[in-house]
């Protein structure tokens, strides 16, 4: 393609950046006066539709039932700056129970809703939550912990029925019998500002447990406004949500698109690629958000001669390669592909607005933004500074981290690193004296490279965070939960690359103490049953005990670099089998079930 000129790029960008100037710290403005708003102003329409349930619910009914939800919290003794913690997948009442914590000037902690066990006892913990709204769906996530429900008020948010109301919890749809629809005071929510938290969004680091991010009530509702303007979003416009809401791409992005534009979403549990485009044509869909995981799925559906036939004209998102990016485009036809860098957290999000393939961002003029690339040296796995000690900025086709410079300007939300609820954490992401004296960075932890025309592209996740269906795995939460696995004496975790995949798959070299054996159906129970299902190592090494040192860094680079080659080792290997209930022996079989090709050295 012709390259775009600067001018043309920045104005692009200079569109999406006005939006997020309609709210600033200061504003008054909250997510629920926005709700409220367009419960006066266009109540009737439709906001919400239950792919799962075929249900269609308004604007005004959102925010009748919220009311209702509120009242509930608030008898319990909820009010401002508290936390409530919900657990509820793709459906309707995910909404009602944010917005009513919303409308008591309290936050919402969005749990994970694939995370069990210490993971849960972590976040109610890291939130210091006061209540939890929990679906029916997500219930079985407590049955390792139980006594997690009995920690602070319970209520059980009805979905089939199918399920025993546990002790200590109650049934939240007997309660709302009789309660007003009718909104609540304002005053409730008069004390907040718009760099208030109004959601904490869990996010993987470089170590530990996730952290919750903050995302505050001007960042939430800015972002909405910055898309609305860069893509051109109305009230037509149809937004289809197959992402989890618990993120922030589905839970911000995406719903505070919706509420910029006064559209309407089309809610689905789980992503489907057989039912993906079928949605499209049924609910006239016009927007999606993306992984790039989704994408190679639909790609290798069968082709249809509708291929073509449909109402979409956006697709936002992050981690399309560009082999991807093109086969797309040539079996859709001509959908807008908007691909970004950036995280829950990140002060410097990037976006890629003109449409080069591959490229996940450009930067036509450097001192219009705040982000750099800090050259890294992927051997020492260490930054490169100069003579005076500081970081060194790259040059095209050098690979670098990632970093935003942080700014706390009069009534801007630019360049802020609201950062997470533990300030110990915070400050851990933070690199002060980087490029000058005096300075602060966020440090992202991504790796990018850029050409001469100053586009950037994804390299790769560093330090021991690797990426896997576009979630930030965390190999220390991997061992800490692996690490009831008694007969191993060490166990180390780590990401491998797959062909035509994005990111790293987990794989865990396991060292067993001397005269036990590996046990593939222990080590597989122990895995699923801990870890979200995408933080599940996909590949076992038996490892001898040449194959880990006390230091494991430079040996980890040796065993990704050795990856699931089993003619690489002579360790026995174990792939992930869902089927067979256990980890099983290396055969190309297992990996066709996997869905993932034999490993290819770099």
């Amino acid at each position: 393609m012709t390259v775009i000129s600067r001018e043309e790029s920045q104005a692009r960008l200079d569109r999406l950046a006005a939006g997020a100037t309609v709210y600033n710290p200061d504003s008054t403005l909250s997510i629920a006066d926005r709700y409220e708003q367009l419960a006066d102003t266009i109540g009737g329409q439709v906001f919400l539709i239950d792919a799962h349930s075929g249900e269609e619910v308004t604007y005004a009914e959102v925010n009748a039932r919220a009311n209702q939800y509120a009242r509930v919290l608030q008898q319990a003794g909820i009010g401002a700056g508290d936390c409530v913690s919900i657990a509820l997948q793709n459906r309707p009442e995910f909404f009602y129970a944010t917005l009513a914590v919303a409308k008591l000037g309290a936050v919402t902690a969005l749990l994970n809703t694939f995370a069990r066990g210490p993971a849960l006892a972590h976040a109610l913990d890291a939130t210091r939550s006061k209540a939890l709204l929990l679906g029916e769906e997500c219930l079985e996530n407590f049955t390792p912990t139980p006594e997690l429900l009995e920690r602070q008020p319970t209520w059980l948010v009805r979905d089939d029925g199918s399920q025993a109301v546990p002790a200590g919890v109650r049934a939240l749809l007997p309660l709302l019998t009789g309660v007003s629809e009718a909104n609540l005071d304002p005053a409730l929510r008069a004390e907040v500002l718009g760099s208030d938290p109004a959601f904490y969004c869990f996010t993987s680091g470089t170590t530990g447990l996730p952290k919750a991010a903050i995302i505050s009530h001007a960042r939430w509702l800015g972002v909405g406004e910055s898309w609305r303007r860069a893509l051109e979003i109305g009230a037509s416009d149809v937004l289809y949500c197959i992402l989890p809401l618990f993120h922030g791409a589905a839970g911000m992005s995406l719903t505070s698109n919706a509420l910029a534009s006064g559209g309407r979403i089309v809610l689905r549990r789980k992503f489907s690629a057989s039912a993906f485009w079928d949605d499209v044509r049924k609910y006239r869909v016009t927007v999606v958000q993306y992984i790039g995981e989704i994408c190679r799925y639909l790609i290798n559906q069968p082709p249809r001669p509708d291929d073509r036939d449909h109402s979409l004209r956006w697709m936002t998102g992050a981690g399309m390669t560009a082999d991807v990016w093109k086969r797309f485009l040539e079996r859709f036809g001509d959908i807008g592909i908007i691909e970004g860098m950036g995280a829950t957290e990140s002060n410097c999000s990037l976006v890629n607005l003109d449409g080069k393939v591959g490229a996940c961002a450009r930067i036509p003029y450097r001192d219009r933004s705040n982000a750099r690339l800090a050259r890294f040296d992927l051997e020492t796995q260490q930054h490169v500074r100069d003579e005076n000690g500081f970081l060194v900025e790259c040059e095209p086709g050098e690979v670098g981290e990632l970093m935003g410079m942080i700014l706390h300007l009069p009534g801007m939300n630019a360049g802020r690193f609201e950062g997470y609820t533990d300030p110990a954490a915070s400050e851990k992401k933070i690199m002060r004296n980087a490029f000058a004296e005096g300075d602060a960075w966020f440090c992202t932890g991504d790796l990018l490279v850029r050409d001469e025309d100053d586009y950037y592209y994804f390299v790769d996740r560093m330090g021991d965070t690797f990426r896997w269906k576009s979630e930030n795995v965390s190999t220390t939460e991997v061992v800490d939960a692996l690490d009831r696995y008694h007969d191993a004496e060490m166990i180390n975790v780590y990401g491998v690359k797959v062909p035509d995949h994005e990111g790293r798959a987990g794989m865990a070299a396991v060292q067993m103490r001397e005269g036990r054996h590996f046990d593939p159906e222990a080590l597989y129970q122990l895995a699923t049953e801990s870890l979200p299902h995408y933080a599940v190592p996909l590949f076992v090494r038996v490892a001898s005990d040449s194959d880990l040192t006390p230091t494991f860094k430079l040996r980890k680079v040796d065993l990704q670099k050795q990856g699931y080659d089993p003619s690489a080792f002579t360790d026995p290997l174990y792939v992930l089998s869902h089927s067979a209930g256990r980890y099983v022996p290396y055969s190309e079989a297992a990996l066709e079930e996997l869905g993932v090709k034999p490993f290819k050295a770099d």
